[in-house]
């Protein structure tokens, strides 16, 4: 058996917002600098970039594909939106299940237009498509406030109906980690998957959160295997950021990013008396309504979740420096996975000795950050959250201030 890191969900230069360097040679090289074993392609079912892939992608094993400068192992992947906008994460067997996944969507949209297609179908549809080609499918960022199963449907049932049988896996998303979602009791069945959903290939997006597998060898059908934990086949490790570093974790404010008290933004019928813009309601909140348990009921085989942060950003706390893509960020990443290894090994692996050796003030976060000490400032409503050294806390609109009722007649 082998470990595997793997990053499935992300995107191509093909979807909007999106770096121009979201190819597979800058996936391939970027995991490999990351510690990423395996990389999503992203997008494989826009036309010009199913066209690249197979130019540049030759396959290594059962649906594992290589890139001629080398790298991580890449496999093709793309992500769906459904006709109530759902969005869905989709693993590909190989190049022609791509063609054949593709061609059946073609006839419900345009897949010119993005490389996350926007298809009229139901989910269970979607479902359907993927099975007919041999694919594996599920949720994508399951609780986020925008485009997810639980903003449009009350449970997997009431989106998937029968199809939910098809089901391998549920993406958490960044702004949730497997304590809330195993308070859930219809996801106690399902493998959670944690992956970036990345539009940058620089190492501050890229893995930014993994799925760790254990396989007999890297290809599609040990994938599969892990996913129905069949054979020995498992996830050993969910890793991925802290909740409250997600852009959706608490309920806030779209524009201003004000944070609310759920029971204040419905009174306020969810828009801010500062500047009148949206309030969503967060992850923490939606899974408070969701939930059947007060604390999580991990299955037995459920694997360890590990909050991480990424490198450039675990230097900049320790340096005090605002930005963490900056260059001088950049030079210190450099310095210390060129001594040390690749990034993941940085922050999970080496010892903290060997840390200090470079960096004491790195590896003092590094510290905090194994030991989950780190103190973080929630986001919401589209702001990340942020690590923080210094005690900072969350400031809900409303605290120390008249009440919020006040506001009832002027909106």
């Amino acid at each position: 058996m082998v470990l595997i890191n793997a990053d499935l969900h992300l995107h191509s230069r093909f979807s909007g917002g999106t770096s121009a360097d979201m190819d597979a040679s800058h996936l391939a090289s970027w995991g490999e600098k990351k510690g990423l074993d395996l990389v999503g392609t992203g997008d494989c079912t826009h036309p010009v970039y199913r066209r690249m892939l197979k130019e540049e992608l030759k396959e290594e094993n059962e649906g594992i594909y290589r890139h001629a400068q080398s790298g991580s192992r890449l496999i093709y992947t793309t992500e769906v939106e459904d006709a109530h906008r759902v969005h869905h994460v989709i693993l590909l067997p190989s190049a022609d299940a791509a063609d054949e996944f593709s061609e059946q969507l073609a006839k419900h949209a345009d897949l010119s237009i993005d490389g996350r297609p926007h298809v009229k179908l139901e989910a269970a549809e979607v479902v359907d498509a993927v099975e007919s080609v041999g694919g594996l499918i599920g949720p994508s960022h399951a609780f986020t406030p925008w485009t997810s199963i639980y903003k449009e449907h009350g449970s997997l049932l009431d989106c998937y109906g029968t199809a939910k049988r098809h089901i391998s896996f549920v993406e958490l998303g960044l702004s949730s980690d497997t304590d809330l979602a195993d308070r859930i009791e219809e996801l106690t069945h399902f493998s959670f998957l944690t992956a970036s959903d990345s539009h940058s290939p620089q190492p501050h997006r890229l893995g930014r959160e993994f799925t760790q597998f254990e396989v007999k060898e890297v290809s599609f059908p040990e994938l599969a295997k892990a996913f129905k934990r069949e054979g020995g086949r498992k996830i050993t490790l969910n890793a991925g950021l802290n909740p409250r570093e997600g852009k959706y974790h608490l309920t806030a404010c779209t524009r201003c990013y004000k944070k609310y008290r759920l029971p204040d933004a419905a009174t306020l019928k969810y828009r801010c008396p500062i500047c009148k813009g949206l309030i969503k309601k967060g992850v923490l909140d939606r899974i408070n309504e969701l939930a059947s348990w007060d604390t999580p009921h991990h299955p037995q085989w459920r694997p360890p979740y590990k909050h991480i942060l990424p490198l450039h950003e675990a230097i900049a706390l320790a340096k005090g420096i605002r930005n963490a893509a900056s260059k001088k960020v950049g030079d210190e990443w450099v310095r210390l996975t060129g001594k040390l290894g690749s990034e993941i090994n940085v922050l999970l692996y080496v010892p903290l000795d060997d840390i200090r050796v470079l960096s004491p003030d790195v590896a003092s976060v590094i510290q905090r950050l194994r030991n989950d000490s780190l103190q973080y400032v929630a986001g919401g409503g589209g702001q990340y959250g942020r690590p923080t050294l210094t005690g900072e806390r969350d400031d809900f609109y409303g605290l120390g201030q008249k009440s919020l009722l006040e506001y009832n007649e002027t909106i």
